[in-house]
């Protein structure tokens, strides 16, 4: 096999595993999709569940950076 054979080959197995990968990822976000429908049919608001989630992956400090700088900003404002 030639060094060619031998690139292509790899190159042919990192595009599929990608491949496969991205079909899950695909499937866990129809999962995640349909338990905010659910939320939503028991009285939740997703778009502010999704604001928790995305704050509950920030570090604490970013989360208060955050924070404060909204606030500075209803201030500047008036809100």
């Amino acid at each position: 096999m030639s060094d060619g054979n031998v690139a292509a080959d790899q190159l042919r197995l990192f595009i599929e595993r990608i491949e496969r990968l991205e079909e899950e990822k695909k499937g866990m976000m129809d999962d995640i999709k349909d338990v905010y429908l659910e939320a939503k049919s028991q009285g939740y608001d997703p778009k502010t569940m999704r604001t928790i989630v995305r704050l509950r992956k920030m570090e604490k400090n970013a989360r208060d950076e955050a924070d404060a700088l909204l606030e500075t900003y209803k201030a500047a404002l008036g809100i």
